[in-house]
This record gives C-alpha cells, sequence and structure tokens, in this order.
C-alpha cells in the first residue's frame, strides 16, 4: 500500500477538522518528545498509528487534514469495515484533546509569566497529547539514558517483535503496539534484550506483568479519575517508574494537567531562566517536587501544558539545524 495523496489531489480519502494552526502544531507535538510513533512521511505529512490504526496527518491553516488505511491481511476488516468518520473525528478529537482551548491558556499563561511569553511567540501550537495509558507508560519507560531518535527506534523494534501487523505503507510493515500479554511471555525480557533494550527489558516486562496481574488496563484507566497525588504513587509502584516517569504518564495518559514532569531540559530551565533555588543537587524526588510546585503556583492548573511548551522550545533550540532528533528526551538519568 502507498501513501495516500495529499487532501487536495485526492478528497474522496480524505477527512477534515476545523483546528487553528494556532491550536495545533503537529511538527512541534509529534516530534518533541511526547510519543514516538509518528514520523514526517513526506513534507508537512505525519504518518502513525494510533488506535491500532495507520493515520497520515496534515494541516493548513484552519484545518487537521486525516486519511486512515485499511487492513490488507486474511481475515481483517476491510475499507468498508472502518469506523464511521464521526468516530474517527472523535479519537483525533480526544488525541489531540481539542476541547482545550490553548489560545487562550496561552494568553494566560504569558501575563502570568514574561518568559514564557517571549519563547511561546516562536512556538505556538504545542498541545498536551492523551494518550494509551500502557503504551505512554511502556514507552516512557525506554526514555531513561536516552534521546528521541534511539527510542523511536527501540518502540519501532519493540512494536515489530511483539505488536500485531496492521498494514504495509511503501513496503514497510506497521505494527500495533504489543499488548499487555505478549509482553509478559516467560522470554520476554531476554528478547527485549536481544532488541537493544539493555537495562529497560526488566522494567518493561516487569511493569507489563504488574500491570497485567494488578490494576490491569481498566484500572491503569481509571486512574484518570483519581486525584493526581494518588495515580502518582501508584505509578511509582511499578519496576523501572519514578518521578519523571510517573508524571509524564500522568501528564500525557491520565488527565493530571498539572503534573510537571521535571528531567534535565526542565530543571535546568527552572534554575537558569527562573532561579528556582532546590535543596539539592541532583534530580531527587524532593527536586521533583519543588520544581513541579514552583511551576504549578505560577502557571496554575495546567502547568504540565505550559511546561511542554518550554520544554518543546528547548529541545529545538538545542539541535543541530540539520537534525529533526537527537536531543535528550525525558530521561533524567534513573528510572
Amino acid at each position: 500500500m502507498k501513501l495516500r495523496d495529499t487532501p487536495s489531489a485526492c478528497p474522496s480519502l480524505w477527512r477534515c477538522l476545523p483546528c487553528p494552526a494556532a491550536e495545533l502544531r503537529l511538527d512541534l507535538v509529534l516530534s518533541s518528545g511526547q510519543t514516538f510513533r509518528w514520523w514526517e512521511s513526506s513534507p508537512g505529512s505525519w504518518t502513525g498509528v494510533l488506535g491500532e490504526r495507520v493515520w497520515t496527518l496534515r494541516q493548513d491553516q484552519d484545518r487537521l487534514w486525516y486519511t486512515v488505511y485499511g487492513e490488507e491481511e486474511e481475515g481483517c476488516p476491510t475499507e468498508a469495515a472502518k469506523p464511521d468518520g464521526a468516530e474517527l473525528d472523535q479519537i483525533l478529537h480526544d488525541y489531540f484533546q481539542l476541547d482545550v482551548g490553548l489560545t487562550a491558556l496561552y494568553r494566560t499563561w504569558g501575563v502570568a509569566d514574561p518568559l514564557f511569553r517571549k519563547v511561546a511567540n516562536d512556538f505556538p501550537g504545542v498541545r498536551v497529547l492523551r494518550q494509551d495509558p500502557v503504551e505512554c507508560l511502556l514507552s516512557f519507560i525506554c526514555t531513561s539514558n536516552n534521546h528521541i531518535s534511539r527510542i523511536t527506534a527501540m518502540i519501532e523494534r519493540l512494536c515489530r517483535a511483539f505488536g500485531r501487523r496492521l498494514c504495509h505503507l511503501d513496503t514497510q510493515p506497521i505494527h500495533a503496539f504489543p499488548s499487555l500479554s505478549a509482553l509478559t511471555g516467560a522470554d520476554a525480557e531476554a528478547r527485549l534484550r536481544a532488541l537493544g533494550f539493555g537495562y529497560r527489558a526488566k522494567f518493561v516486562s516487569g511493569s507489563a506483568q504488574a500491570i497485567a496481574e494488578g490494576l490491569g488496563p481498566k484500572g491503569l484507566h481509571r486512574l484518570r479519575a483519581t486525584p493526581y497525588a494518588e495515580a502518582r504513587r501508584v505509578l511509582c509502584a511499578l519496576p523501572g517508574v519514578g518521578a519523571k516517569i510517573a508524571d509524564c504518564v500522568c501528564l500525557m495518559a491520565l488527565d493530571k494537567a498539572e503534573a510537571v514532569p521535571v528531567d534535565t531540559h526542565v530543571w535546568r530551565i527552572a534554575r537558569q531562566r527562573y532561579g528556582v533555588v532546590v535543596g539539592s543537587r541532583s534530580l531527587s524526588p524532593r527536586a521533583h517536587q519543588e520544581i513541579g510546585d514552583f511551576f504549578r503556583g505560577l502557571w496554575g492548573p495546567r502547568a504540565g501544558w505550559a511546561q511542554a511548551v518550554l520544554f518543546c522550545a528547548d529541545l529545538r533550540k538545542g539541535q543541530e539545524p540539520a537534525s529533526s532528533r537527537g536531543q535528550d528526551s525525558r530521561g533524567d538519568g534513573s528510572p
């Protein structure tokens, strides 16, 4: 199967949602360490896996365009069996949290914080994704001591080895994110080590096992309805999950907009730009809490969203001109 044409060239295969560019910038959101399953398949087009479907997204000044690929393998649904357009619209609306008015938030944060206002002018449309909790958790376990290009390659190997094949695009197989059952086999850790996961293999398979035997996927989803502190506590009890990973999952999968993931980027921003003095010279749990509390006091109940803007700006400004990836992601050197 080949990648589909642009919206203007083949409108019957594309749908669109109203979405001003100031509310969403695909190039910033999909390449800045929130998710690792999207790639720029052609200039301005982003292809990836969402909800066990393969999508290509584009945008113009006022609309978000998308097309979804049918499954090809025998026994799989055909094009006619796909969900209707309204259901697909809702999947994207939920994933990008388009009910949250981003431009109004930018104004509020800019009034409270002149430094934010100065940076944000160059980085509009950075919003927080609402991801599947299991995929988000296991993906962020892979970010420790890592960078975006390497994390992306690791997740791709994970999906090819353990995930269900969805289709081929331009001869490349595209796979779904693995189920928990696929990652809880007796040989899962050894297979992950063979794929280059190193010490993370133990944490990925261990957390998959802990969730499968404990909360289950539904229980993990139900953490969306629990207070932030409780959700964070539950996550930190899983193998390989510390404060930073827990906050990433709380923010990007569990609807905790106040969660502020603190890694080396955010720690540096807090110290150098805001003069935050914490009681530790390392990224200890106390430092995480103090920096998070500072930004929650500054930016309010959606502090995690404001942090995502500064994180994206810091990541982009630190890159070499010829590279779109390769900078430190949200790995802080600890689980």
